[in-house]
């Protein structure tokens, strides 16, 4: 066996999210590190690797045969989930990408994403969009981590299928779309990397707020979303008026 493959933190993060005897298909592989990563970990487990460009599904393939991998992976070339069957595998990795670039693909093909057990989304940015396409097509998100790597904050999302567990969020309509936002096991750990996060998410969007409120044509609905989410975040960092109604 060639030398083991080294991932990211984040990555390794998703790899545990994966049970023992995986059936998973990487989506925009990037050199399938992560599906060499748990296969060359775990001999029962089969993936396959998908990339939308010729070049780095050749790059896939030079990994895969590097580390003798071939009986374990498949290289796919395609768009999306297009690359998939119903009922092929039974989890879904979708990371490092924008949180509406994860929804389309999911949403372009949503019978293959619905026929799989578990989805694990890690978007750069705009979880949000992620948490409420779940939430708005069956998949229960059961755990979610925040972590800060090289100076970059990354939120991972792990959502199953069919599963005999409550929603995390509240019935409130209000106090969900805070949960949508900022995540619902996220508020409840606040760790370092969130409470980085949403520091820097304060200060551009006062900034935002503030350019907004000085323009000719003022949007103030626009206005008023942001400043309910500035309080959202607001609350959680500082624990301001936590019993407050906008909350």
């Amino acid at each position: 066996m060639n030398q083991h493959i080294s991932l990211s933190n984040r990555l390794k993060i998703v790899a545990d999210y994966l049970p023992e005897g995986a059936n998973f298909a990487d989506i925009g592989s990037d050199h399938a590190y992560l599906p060499a990563y748990v296969c060359q970990r775990d001999q029962t487990a089969r993936a396959i690797a998908g990339e939308v460009n010729q070049g780095p599904l050749d790059s896939a393939k030079k990994t895969i045969q590097f580390h003798q991998l071939e009986e374990q992976i498949d290289a796919r070339l395609g768009n999306g989930l297009a690359i998939l069957k119903e009922y092929e595998v039974k989890q879904i990795v979708i990371a490092g990408m924008g949180g509406a670039l994860i929804t389309s693909i999911l949403e372009n093909k949503t019978t293959i994403a619905k026929s799989a057990e578990r989805i694990i989304a890690q978007p750069n940015v705009d979880a949000r969009e992620v948490r409420k396409w779940f939430d708005h097509n069956g998949f229960i998100l059961i755990a979610e981590e925040i972590v800060d790597e090289q100076g970059h904050i990354y939120e991972i999302l792990v959502a199953d299928r069919n599963v005999n567990v409550s929603s995390p969020y509240s019935d409130d309509e209000q106090k969900k779309r805070k949960q949508l936002l900022l995540g619902p096991y996220l508020i409840k750990e606040k760790n370092a990397a969130f409470i980085k996060k949403w520091t820097q998410e304060k200060t551009n969007l006062e900034r935002i707020i503030s350019q907004m409120q000085q323009a000719k044509q003022i949007n103030h609905e626009k206005i008023s979303d942001f400043q309910i989410e500035l309080h959202w975040i607001k609350e959680e960092l500082y624990h301001e008026g936590t019993n407050d109604e906008t909350c």
